[in-house]
């Protein structure tokens, strides 16, 4: 991270310093999104045929997996997927969305016993126009929350810190779930 003085730039002087996030020109950029839905490049699809670390995988089921969103809002920001490429939430299979509810209960328990929240946020955006970056491939997005979690940046600098390392935070995770879950 950078910081620079305002008085720098151009226009008029604000006092502001500025916090440069070039990650997050990857999201608003669209990589990794598949270029359209029936595209067979899905990162939600890629991430289980890898080993668990390079997908950030923290647990595997028989129709659905775990792992860390890549852009998270919070640190241990997960999502529950569905090995199979479908959109919207009707189309599941009941094994499917069984297995989901069942993963995102024992993914709230693990982030639960390793990071210690005070709340979760659990959302599914259905459809590009509902807000999902990834809207081919149905996920389940868990968002730990602490009080007093919620600062500045969101608001005025459109920015999140997330203290973690993702890498860090899989291990974690992983271990918690096998040491819960088997």
């Amino acid at each position: 991270m950078t910081f620079e003085e305002a008085d720098s730039f151009p226009g008029d002087p604000d006092g502001l310093q500025r916090l440069w996030t070039p990650h997050r020109a990857a999201y608003i950029g669209g990589e990794n999104k598949p270029p359209s839905p029936a595209s067979a490049e899905c990162p939600f699809c890629h991430a289980p045929t890898v080993d668990d670390e390079s997908g950030l995988i923290f647990a595997r089921g028989q129709s659905c997996f775990g792992l860390l969103n890549l852009y998270p809002y919070n640190s241990g920001h997960v999502l529950i997927c569905t090995y199979r490429h479908v959109s919207m939430y009707p189309d599941l299979t009941e094994e499917e969305r069984s297995e989901m509810a069942l993963m995102t209960s024992r993914a709230m328990q693990v982030l639960g016993a390793t990071m210690h929240p005070h709340g979760f946020n659990l959302g599914m955006n259905q459809g590009e126009v509902a807000g999902a970056g990834i809207a081919a491939h149905i996920h389940q997005h868990i968002v730990p929350r602490w009080g007093g979690d919620a600062n500045f940046f969101p608001i005025i600098a459109q920015t999140k810190a997330v203290p973690a390392i993702l890498g860090d935070t899989r291990r974690e995770l992983a271990a918690t779930w096998q040491k819960l879950f088997g």
